[in-house]
């Protein structure tokens, strides 16, 4: 019976990997927009935070191996906030970070999905970082911090699948606004 319910779950599967695709060529190019959680910038503890919303494009530039290296942009924004009560003053702090980024990544064009695009990359951004800070009493606190925009080098990997004329879902791991990113793609 074991072998059995194997082998009906494994058919599908070999049917779906005996069919090559190419989803992603050369001179192709994605845009992508999506929302995400967690986030490796920033972490003010018992602060509330905003989704990071990230958008990006692609084009595919070389062919490598059994895959397509693409360059591409980013933009993208995460916020947090933190209100308290100090020393009679009730306060509030906001850190806003705005991501530029230039992403570089490889496309396993090799795997024998139809409509599915794998992919990891480098992203080299500059996290600009807005900061502000409020109190009841209309002073401004100096011991507060001092914070600051920076360069980041940052990996990245994903997948994405295309289910109609270029319409897709993605999902994506990495070191942007988000740790777990997913979204909607388009491929032209």
């Amino acid at each position: 019976m074991m072998k059995k319910t194997i082998l009906v779950f494994l058919l599908p599967l070999t049917i779906c990997i005996s069919a090559r695709s190419q989803t992603y060529k050369v001179g192709d190019n994605i845009v992508s927009l999506g929302i995400g959680i967690g986030s490796s910038i920033g972490n003010y503890g018992g602060s509330t935070q905003s989704p990071g919303i990230a958008a990006q494009y692609e084009r595919a530039i070389w062919e490598a191996g059994p895959g397509v290296i693409s360059l591409g942009g980013y933009l993208g924004y995460k916020g947090y906030k933190y209100s308290g009560f100090d020393q009679g003053y009730s306060f509030s702090e906001k850190w806003n970070y705005t991501i530029i980024g230039a992403r570089g990544a490889y496309h396993f064009t090799g795997i024998d999905v139809d409509n599915l695009d794998v992919y990891a990359g480098l992203m080299l951004s500059y996290n600009n970082l807005s900061y502000s800070y409020s109190d009841n009493s209309g002073t401004n606190l100096s011991g507060r911090g001092s914070y600051g925009s920076d360069l980041e080098l940052s990996a990245f990997g994903g997948a994405r699948y295309y289910f109609a004329n270029g319409l897709g879902a993605y999902g994506e791991i990495g070191f942007g606004v988000a740790v777990l990113s997913l979204g909607l793609c388009y491929h032209f």
